[in-house]
Formats: structure tokens, C-alpha cells, sequence
């Protein structure tokens, strides 16, 4: 490996060991360990510290095609101490302000969807919703008035029918009279034997079912 190669790796480690200072920053500062589970925090951990391996690794394989020196480990404590002596609170100040940023823009957008999109939507479902009501009650009332002057309407004219027939019906000889009263008493005679075997009929059907089960 040439005297510029390994500058260049010596360089490339110092800064990549600053990077994990400040990524190990930005990662506590938005794991909030208090607020949760141990086993939880266990992982993030393992997964934080596997991904930094590797992106330092793939990092000296770009530069030296991943040889390994004891000064990369020392370039890379440097870097790392060079960024909690001089850079870190530049760094988390800095952080704090594009995170207070972000979620201002963030809340501003949501405002502005459901100013402008959610709520308008939700008013304008509101409004056919109750439109749909309106007309259905509206149609159902007016179903109403027309079956009630429906109504009206047949009485009116089934009365004179009513009148019509009634009269007819008393200017009938009594012989005649009496044979149309006899056939009807005839026919209720015959519905209602016909109502009372269909009963039994039903009745026996029942308790047969009943014994099977």
C-alpha cells in the first residue's frame, strides 16, 4: 500500500470516526432509552453497532480495498475524540434546530391537509349524507300524502259503487235474495272445513316431527 493510500485511509478513518460520534448521537437522541424496554434497547444497539461495522468496513474497502492496519483502529479513536472535544455540541445544536425544524414542517403540512383536504372532504360527505336524509325523509312523506289521497280518491269512488250495489241488492226479489245467501253460507261452510282440515293437517305434520327428534 503507497504513502498517499494510506494518508488517504488515515484521513478517511479520522473522519468516519467523527461520523460515529455523531451518529451515535443523533441515535441516542432519538432512542429515548428511558422510555423503553431493555430488550428493545438490547437490539437497537446490536443492529446499531453491526450497521456501523459495516459501513466503516465498506468505507476502507472503497479506499484500500478493505486492508486492515492497527493505525485505522487509532485514526478512528481520534476522529471520534476529535468530534467530542470540538464538534459535538456544534453538532447536537445543530441537531436540535433540523429536528425542530422537520417537525415544524412536518405539523404545518398536517395542518394544511386537513385544512385543506381531510376536513373539506368531511364536510362535503356530511353534506350529502344529510342531503340523501333530507330527500329520503322528504320522499317518504310525500309517499304518505300520495297513499293517504290515494286513498281518499278509492273511497270516492267505491262509494257510489257501495251505494250503487247496496241499492241493487235491495230491489232483488227475496227469492233471489235468499239463493245468493245460501250459496254464500255454502261457500263459508266449505273455506272453513277446508281451514280446519288444513289445521289438523299442520298439527299432525308437528307431532310427528316432535318424535323423530
Amino acid at each position: 500500500m503507497t504513502l498517499s493510500t494510506q494518508f488517504i485511509t488515515m484521513l478517511t478513518m479520522v473522519g468516519m470516526g467523527s461520523f460515529f460520534g455523531a451518529a451515535f448521537d443523533t441515535y441516542n437522541r432519538f432512542l429515548k432509552r428511558a422510555s423503553r424496554k431493555s430488550w428493545l434497547v438490547f437490539l437497537n444497539d446490536v443492529l446499531f453497532w453491526v450497521l456501523q461495522g459495516l459501513l466503516i468496513f465498506y468505507v476502507l474497502f472503497l479506499v484500500n480495498e478493505g486492508e486492515m492496519r492497527f493505525y485505522i483502529f487509532i485514526a478512528l479513536v481520534c476522529g471520534f475524540a476529535a468530534y467530542q472535544s470540538l464538534l459535538r455540541r456544534i453538532y447536537l445544536h445543530v441537531l436540535e434546530i433540523v429536528i425542530t425544524w422537520i417537525v415544524s414542517i412536518w405539523r404545518f403540512l398536517v395542518r394544511l391537509f386537513m385544512g385543506l383536504i381531510y376536513k373539506p372532504i368531511l364536510a362535503l360527505l356530511a353534506f350529502c349524507l344529510s342531503t340523501i336524509v333530507l330527500i329520503g325523509k322528504a320522499l317518504f312523506s310525500l309517499s304518505k300524502s300520495l297513499l293517504r289521497l290515494l286513498g281518499w280518491i278509492v273511497l270516492i269512488i267505491l262509494k257510489p259503487i257501495q251505494l250503487i250495489l247496496l241499492l241493487f241488492w235491495k230491489l232483488l226479489p227475496k227469492g233471489i235474495k235468499k239463493s245468493v245467501e245460501k250459496l254464500y253460507n255454502r261457500m263459508a261452510g266449505f273455506l272453513r272445513k277446508i281451514k280446519k282440515y288444513f289445521s289438523k293437517a299442520v298439527a299432525f305434520l308437528k307431532n310427528k316431527i316432535k318424535h323423530k327428534k
